[in-house]
């Protein structure tokens, strides 16, 4: 008997109310009506999830990928992970130069080595090895996302100069993956690295539970991030929802805020931020798509 499939998408915690985000809600409810499409037809949950995340990083909408801002030295470094929990394999990339889609050089860790996060010139390296898509023009690639001003780029209190995109997703066999992806923190310091790569904090996958974290790095990797909800789950018994919203106020103490989506084998879908607003999607067997960002 197929197991009821979902799939939930963050375009980035951090909204401004005032804004127009239009663009990305329906960039949005096109791509989880596909993703669910996929899923629904027999695709792997990890397939999906890094499809996902690859058409937010093609988009330019979000601070990923064609979103990215460039460093306090003028680069544009990327972090990414994705991991699937059938096989209890991830891969992940960071403060990586002229990728097109870091997702994709985070996959080729997870098949093509042994290892879990590849570095700087060394993740290039392995994109090109591959055949992976590279930047050829910074400036003609790279664009601002939606709902960022230019002059917020060194604005690094405004409470918007960071984004995230991620994806989780349970097929139809009752496998989990997780995908996420960043440009990190807008003017960062060259070679910051934050939690979305790091495997076991800002994303995670594994037989029951799956999540992506989007927010201040440094406030999920002191509170534990993704792993830290898991062990909620299964050491203390707490729901999804409770250990979400506890991980979340670690980050709330932590002076950070951000949010986090994560399905469990069951298939059900916890959506949680204490940011102001959080760009969000599910579909599924059981779920009408729902698109919303504050």
């Amino acid at each position: 008997m197929p197991h009821p499939h979902v799939i939930a998408l963050h375009g980035g915690a951090g909204v401004h109310p005032a804004r127009d985000y239009s663009e990305v809600e329906a960039h949005l409810a096109v791509l989880v009506r596909e993703c669910d499409a996929l899923l629904a037809n027999g695709a792997s949950a990890i397939d999906v999830v890094e499809r996902a995340v690859e058409a937010m990083e093609a988009s330019g909408l979000y601070v990923a990928g064609r979103g990215s801002a460039p460093n306090d030295r003028g680069e544009v470094e990327s972090d990414a992970a994705i991991m699937d929990g059938a096989r209890m394999r991830a891969g992940g990339v960071c403060a990586a130069v002229g990728l097109v889609h870091p997702i994709s050089a985070a996959r080729a860790v997870l098949e093509h080595t042994p290892h879990v996060l590849i570095a700087g010139a060394g993740a290039r390296r392995l994109a090109e090895e591959q055949g992976l898509a590279l930047v050829q023009d910074s400036a003609a690639h790279y664009r601002l996302p939606v709902g960022v001003e230019a002059e917020e780029l060194l604005q690094l209190d405004s409470g918007l100069a960071h984004g995230t995109v991620g994806a989780v997703a349970l097929d139809r066999q009752g496998r989990l993956a997780a995908a996420t992806s960043t440009g990190g923190l807008f003017g960062k310091r060259a070679g910051r690295v934050g939690d979305t790569p790091l495997t076991g904090i800002g994303n995670w996958a594994d037989g029951d539970i799956a999540v992506s974290c989007t927010g201040i790095g440094e406030a999920f990797i002191y509170a534990g991030g993704a792993r830290d909800i898991v062990a909620r789950v299964a050491y203390g018994g707490a729901s999804l929802d409770d250990a979400c919203e506890a991980m979340l106020a670690t980050v709330a103490r932590l002076h950070g805020d951000g949010g986090v989506i994560a399905i469990d084998c069951s298939g059900a879908v916890t959506l949680k931020f204490n940011s102001p607003g959080m760009k969000r999607a599910v579909a599924g067997a059981n779920y009408q798509p729902f698109v919303a960002i504050i």
